[in-house]
């Protein structure tokens, strides 16, 4: 089968792969109708994610039609159309029990790598380094999709590819950052990233209640987005400082929930961003937190700041003086996928929302490598790029 690859910093290839096969009883195998890129695939592109090897298979956001299933799937049936969830969960570890499907204990057989950085292992993730699992991704023909029965949920014919496929990984991880960030009705909520998760952050903290949402980026097609599809106020923080900006619009209190939709790649500006660059470009530091340190400074006392944004390993000058005097509360991790999939697609099935806002690009997978150059430089008002093997 086709398939995009990985070979090193900025090389991505369209390879001929062997095609999936039943590994486990669990297995099912999907033929895939839409695939995605998204930001977190440029950490791979860009070479910040440790545990990559030459030829791994991208991608973390497919959907398609199940073609077999193995000995014991009993929710998949050949023909049915699904959406496969980025996390890889076993649905029966004390994780799973809990709505805690990104954390589960049993789907990383790698899991005394990621142990030995972060402590313990999360769940294993389709197509995101070794390090989390090394299971193929979705930016292919066919997908491999192990504990078939955990995660991918059946789509109704008459909904479009383009409408439901983001549930499998951005619409939730959006949706959790507005849950995590506790917004209460009246709420103004601060957005970092415009990027198709910040877009559904936004979006999310509506519905959530918030009386205002203010985004901030640099890129005026993802600004104008988040005014026009997500009804936001919006800051371009190359022109505008931040915190005096936020400080005028709430009277100098802060924000009340603060959501970081950026992670480890943030581009800051002055000396810190700088500094962040450099230290990142030599291996001092793994991530650029430029982002989590003004979320921090610019949050209301008392506030909440919710991480959806990827982080890798270890941020450099975090303000935890701040943090603590001013009471914050933080919530983050990886999104239990499977634990929004059926609430938000019932919201696309009621038409509260269409996440088809985001696509700027549909292209074949053979058009994969250049527009993982294209969505990572931000050219050609690429926002969000969708292909079809």
């Amino acid at each position: 089968m086709r398939a995009l690859t990985w070979h090193g910093e900025k090389d991505v290839r369209v390879e001929e792969v062997p095609r999936p096969e039943i590994v486990d009883p669990t297995d099912a195998i999907i033929e895939i109708t839409a695939t995605a890129i998204c930001g977190s695939d440029l950490h791979l592109y860009n070479d910040f994610m440790p545990g990559m090897r030459e030829g791994d298979i991208l991608g973390h956001e497919p959907m398609g039609e199940v073609v077999e299933t193995g000995s014991d799937v009993d929710t998949l049936e050949v023909g049915d159309r699904v959406v496969v969830p980025f996390t890889v969960s076993c649905g029966s570890c004390w994780f799973c029990g809990q709505d805690m499907y990104s954390l589960c204990d049993n789907t990383n057989p790698n899991a005394e790598l990621a142990s030995k950085e972060m402590g313990h292992s999360p769940a294993g993730l389709l197509g995101f380094s070794h390090v989390l699992g090394g299971y193929a991704g979705g930016q292919a023909e066919y997908l491999r999709v192990p504990y078939a029965d955990v995660g991918p949920v059946k789509v109704d014919a008459d909904l479009p590819d383009e409408q439901v496929l983001f549930l499998s990984d951005i619409f939730p991880t959006g949706y959790m950052a507005a849950e995590n960030a506790d917004i209460q009705e009246g709420d103004t909520v601060a957005v970092w990233g415009c990027g198709p998760v910040g877009q559904f952050a936004i979006q999310s903290a509506q519905m959530l209640g918030a009386n205002q949402v203010v985004a901030i980026d640099r890129v005026d097609e993802r600004l104008a987005m988040a005014r026009d599809h997500g009804d936001a106020e919006t800051i371009d923080f190359e022109h505008e400082d931040v915190y005096d900006r936020l400080m005028e619009m709430t009277g100098g209190r802060g924000p009340d929930r603060c959501i970081d939709a950026v992670g480890t790649e943030a581009h800051g500006t002055g000396l810190r961003g700088v500094s962040d660059r450099l230290k990142q470009g030599v291996g001092v530091e793994d991530d650029r937190p430029y982002v989590l340190r003004e979320a921090i400074k610019c949050c209301r006392k008392g506030g909440t700041l919710s991480v959806p944004g990827v982080y890798i390993g270890d941020v450099d000058n975090i303000p935890f003086g701040s943090l603590m005097n001013k009471a914050l509360t933080v919530k983050t991790g990886q999104t239990h996928v499977q634990r929004y999939l059926n609430p938000l697609l019932e919201k696309i099935e009621d038409g509260d929302i269409d996440p088809s806002f985001v696509i700027s690009h549909q292209v074949s997978l053979e058009d994969g490598p250049e527009m993982y150059e294209t969505f990572n430089d931000k050219e050609d008002e690429c926002i969000k790029v969708v292909m079809t093997p």
